[in-house]
């Protein structure tokens, strides 16, 4: 009987280090991350026409835990939004280096950071935690976006550090699915409202007979103030048809 790859790669201690390549050239303990991240809830970013838009599954079901605590919509600063999809606890550690970044640009400087500088900053650290031994890498992926200067622009990264500019994009549990109706449906030149209707549409196209508007968070930046603005609950019920 043939034994699976994977299991060839386990029995030989390939997965016991995330410095360790396979001999197919697989990092397995990489790819493990990479399955918890597509375990946790999902997250849509969009680029509209005046702004930028994340709305993200906060999936939480307990009725005892606070929804505010299990918000998964993070301020970087006032123009730049982020939602993330794995392990909570490694989520938690990039947003503070993230923040931090931010803030000691804008006491350094006198002037909010890009985006994309933000996006480097997190996707480094989790490039360094795939090189180095003792060290497990962070089970995490990113959707990141912000507006500087009446630019609005998103980025996502993966449990690599890779990291690309998108016009829109999805993270997390049936992100293959969210992507390919974002191919089919993405228009440049919605706005952010027409952003956040489209993206609710498709979380009831995925989940179904599960979805409920309760559980939805939302951050948009426009372009024409350039600041972070929540929407949850209640506040979204006239963006579902």
């Amino acid at each position: 009987m043939d034994i699976p790859t994977e299991m060839q790669h386990q029995a030989m201690g390939y997965d016991r280090a995330a410095t360790m390549f396979s001999p197919d050239g697989h990092l397995l303990q990489v790819e493990y991350a990479e399955k918890t991240v597509r375990l946790g809830s999902s997250s849509i970013g969009l680029v509209c026409k005046d702004g930028i838009v994340i709305i993200a599954d906060r999936r939480v079901r307990d009725k005892l835990i606070s929804p505010e605590s299990a918000n998964k919509i993070f301020e970087i600063d006032e123009h730049i939004v982020a939602s993330a999809s794995g392990i909570l606890s490694d989520i938690r550690m990039l947003i503070d280096q993230a923040q931090l970044m931010a803030q000691q640009n804008r006491v350094t400087y006198d002037s909010p950071v890009e985006p994309v500088s933000i996006m480097r900053l997190i996707a480094d650290k989790k490039q360094m935690f795939t090189q180095y031994g003792g060290v497990r890498p962070f089970a995490a992926a990113f959707i990141l976006g912000g507006v500087v200067r009446g630019k609005a622009s998103l980025y996502t990264s993966d449990v690599t550090g890779n990291f690309f500019s998108y016009k829109a994009n999805a993270i997390g549990e049936n992100d293959e699915k969210i992507k390919e109706i974002l191919r089919r449906d993405y228009r440049e030149e919605m706005n952010v409202e027409e952003g956040i209707k489209f993206a609710l549409k498709i979380f009831k196209e995925i989940l179904e007979k599960n979805f409920d508007i309760q559980r939805f968070d939302v951050g948009y930046v426009s372009v024409k103030d350039g600041k972070l603005v929540r929407l949850h609950g209640d506040e979204l019920k006239k963006h579902v048809k």
